[in-house]
């Protein structure tokens, strides 16, 4: 599959990407000519089919419905990577979506023409317009302390995460001030010889999290990609919430909070105090990174090392919208984002057109 042409070209088969392709599909942009969605997935399920056995769908803060689909009943005790992959596949089948994959994007350039090429591992593909919609789950963060190279034990990060019975009889560091953090730490805990949580900043409980502290969460990350910083980490503005479970861990002291360590040694972590925690295992829960590398030959990053950003548009070229981005990155967030996206797109594409008919 090479050479094709197509008005919009959706990168990412997730919450977002599935969210772009219902509203392409209703605003009557015919599959595979009008649009298709790349996925680099082996299947169904965007980031959701490659999240941990163990996490049930009780245990997720929610997912919202798809537009035009409800998610439906569903057994709250069943993985919520199956729950989701599911749901995503019926979507996919309901709205006779085009999607392609496993289909890895490579890079995107500018053409001559005022096109883009979409440059991938199964060919090329040339549009008018770009969704982006490839989430953080392949671009996992690593912090660098010193010593890191020398630590004995097991190094492994949340997306390496495939349940707790690894952990049994271990000492583990859990490092991250996340819910996954809090999540991974529980269950580690259930199995394991000892636990040491450690964050960065000391983590902030929030009793409540209603409508208004989510608007004022939005508006601090809107405010950020609008300048050009990066969005940063979604429990930088909204808080860990006072879940049962936290409460649970907190009467039994494993939700005790250390500040993180100073450097890592082959037996552990050492604090600058003299305090240490001798470590079979190193949990890195600290978060992802945008994926967004494949755009780099259209140089959108503002010095602020982020991508200034207008609702979901890409300031410096308004061909570009990123979903998922910034405050659109929710599950609810994610659909109203498809929906401006594929707005503002028809409304380019629109006056292209008719720009190049008086031209002519």
């Amino acid at each position: 599959m090479s050479g094709r042409d197509v008005d919009v070209v959706v990168i990412g088969a997730g919450q977002a990407g599935l969210s772009a392709g219902y509203f392409l599909h209703r605003a009557g942009f015919a599959p595979e000519t009008g649009y298709v969605l790349l996925d680099g997935g082996a299947g169904p399920g965007g980031a959701w089919r490659e999240r941990w056995p163990t996490l049930r769908l009780s245990g997720v803060h929610g997912i919202h419905d798809l537009p035009g689909m409800a998610l439906g009943p569903a057994d709250p005790d069943r993985p919520a990577a199956e729950v989701v992959a599911g749901y995503f596949a019926a979507y996919e089948r309901e709205f006779g979506l085009p999607v392609h994959r496993p289909v890895n994007v490579r890079s995107v350039h500018d053409r001559p023409d005022g096109r883009l090429d979409v440059r991938t591992d199964a060919g090329t593909w040339t549009t008018r317009a770009l969704a982006n919609a490839t989430g953080t789950w392949r671009h996992p963060f690593w912090p660098v302390y010193p010593g890191q190279n020398t630590f004995a034990g097991r190094q492994l990060h949340t997306a390496d995460y495939r349940g707790p019975a690894e952990f049994a009889g271990r000492r583990v560091v859990v490092v991250g001030g996340g819910t996954s953090a809090v999540q991974l730490l529980a269950e580690v805990a259930a199995v394991a010889a000892a636990t040491r949580w450690v964050t960065r900043r000391p983590p902030v409980f929030a009793e409540r999290f209603g409508q208004e502290q989510g608007r004022a969460a939005v508006a601090r990350v809107e405010e950020r990609v609008r300048v050009g910083l990066p969005p940063g980490s979604v429990v930088s503005v909204t808080g860990l919430p006072w879940t049962p479970q936290l409460r649970r861990m907190h009467e039994t002291g494993v939700l005790r909070r250390f500040p993180v360590f100073d450097r890592i040694v082959p037996e552990g972590v050492v604090w600058a105090d003299g305090d240490s925690f001798a470590a079979d295992v190193i949990l890195w829960c600290t978060g992802f990174r945008a994926v967004l590398n494949h755009l780099a030959p259209l140089r959108l990053r503002a010095p602020g090392g982020g991508i200034p950003m207008d609702g979901t548009r890409v300031v410096v070229d308004e061909r570009i919208h990123l979903l998922g981005y910034g405050p659109s990155a929710s599950t609810i967030g994610a659909n109203r984002a498809g929906r401006t996206a594929v707005r503002e797109i028809r409304r380019l594409l629109d006056r292209v057109s008719a720009g190049s008919v008086a031209d002519g």
